[in-house]
């Protein structure tokens, strides 16, 4: 069954990718996309990972820095990285120059090189990615995998789905005992509850800032959604507190330029003084727009206030750890579905529908200073992999 299971999967897909083909040319040529879909599409620029590593696989920013702790013990000439967005690409080119995008599945076969170990990150379930490392020799781990609460119902409808990618993948780290449960109703098989391994150890500073006298309120990981009403906060904050400057962090660099846009045109209005961090590097103005890579935990260091975004919509959360360890108050929304796990080890975060955040941001004297309460240990993926070398 799975034998033909694996031959009509690879048709079907092979004929999607070739349908798709004219578009995805059309699309190439788009500056969000001009890396990523010629590499992973068309092969462009983008030979095999060397044979004989540990691969890991990644989707974007945060997930190749959440692999920090496991990468960094493990010889680097034998680390090979795949990922599938531009953002992914450049986090991880610290760790090693053998990185690549991953291609789409039809161009696996020519592509996937024997490795020693495949190491795919939460919930990137590619059928023969996995089926075809394990069959070239690989074992294959599937680590901080997690199912929310918003996506079980689809994955159940695609249950016979999951149950054949399963059966590729020798062992699997869920992040909770109720991610476990899920998992293994979709036919997972040798899953261990390791917890989030973006709490086995939070990310530091790269840099040390000067913290301005005033109060800082740093809108972190912000959607095109939520911006609107966290400056419509700060301007009342603004009225009572006059000093105080926001940071504005947004999650994508794609939404850099439009988020200078909505800055520019507030500031103007309000007149308040505001500027791109790219183009100056100082904290002097009323509103400073972050538009770099990297910068965001600095931030955090020096921030009195964190409005996490990506909550106060059904967009899933972001990490709260990280502002956490510093003590920031935080202020985020009610949907964290893919955040859960670290939003319950975090201490002191006030949840808040996107139509209170001004009168939570007002009454700020009152908010919590959080604290992580509870951290993971991944010695047991680290011995899974470090078995195999």
């Amino acid at each position: 069954m799975d034998r033909w299971f694996f031959f009509l999967y690879s048709f079907i897909v092979t004929l999607l990718y070739i349908l798709a083909l004219p578009f995805l040319f059309f699309l190439s040529f788009k500056a969000k996309y001009k890396d990523a879909i010629p590499a992973r599409f068309f092969l462009w620029k983008n030979k095999p990972l060397s044979p004989d590593g540990i691969w890991f696989h990644v989707c974007s920013y945060g997930e190749a820095k959440a692999i920090k702790p496991l990468v960094e013990v493990l010889p680097k000439e034998l680390l090979r990285m795949s990922m599938t967005t531009h953002t992914g690409f450049d986090a991880v080119g610290s760790y090693t120059h053998e990185r690549r995008y991953l291609p789409f599945e039809p161009l696996l076969f020519s592509w996937v090189r024997p490795q020693k170990v495949l190491v795919v990150m939460e919930a990137e379930f590619w059928y023969l990615l996995f089926a075809l490392a394990q069959k070239r020799g690989a074992k294959t781990l599937l680590i901080n995998a997690r199912i929310s609460d918003r996506s079980y119902p689809k994955y159940l409808r695609m249950h016979w789905l999951y149950t054949h990618i399963f059966r590729h993948v020798d062992e699997i780290y869920a992040q909770t005992a109720l991610d476990k449960i899920r998992l293994e109703s979709l036919g997972a098989q040798n899953v261990t509850v390791t917890g989030n391994i973006k709490l086995s150890r939070v990310a530091d500073i790269s840099e040390k800032l000067m913290k301005p006298s005033s109060l800082v309120v740093c809108a972190a990981s912000t959607h095109k959604a939520e911006e609107e009403s966290i400056l419509d906060a700060f301007l009342a904050l603004k009225r009572e507190n006059t000093e105080a400057k926001l940071i504005v962090v947004p999650r994508h660099p794609e939404r850099f330029d439009d988020a200078a846009e909505m800055i520019e045109y507030f500031s103007n209005k309000e007149s308040f003084s505001w500027h791109r961090y790219a183009e100056e590097k100082h904290l002097d103005d009323d509103i400073i727009l972050v538009d770099v890579l990297g910068e965001l935990v600095n931030i955090y260091a020096i921030s009195d206030i964190v409005i996490l975004g990506g909550a106060f919509e059904p967009i899933g959360g972001h990490n709260a750890a990280e502002a956490a360890q510093f003590g920031c108050k935080i202020i985020s929304g009610p949907h964290y579905f893919n955040q859960k796990d670290i939003f319950d080890a975090v201490e002191g975060i006030a949840i808040v529908e996107k139509s209170d955040l001004t009168k939570s941001l007002l009454a700020y004297e009152q908010l919590q200073v959080t604290k992580i309460k509870s951290k993971t240990d991944i010695t047991s993926i680290l011995k899974s992999i470090q078995k195999e070398l």
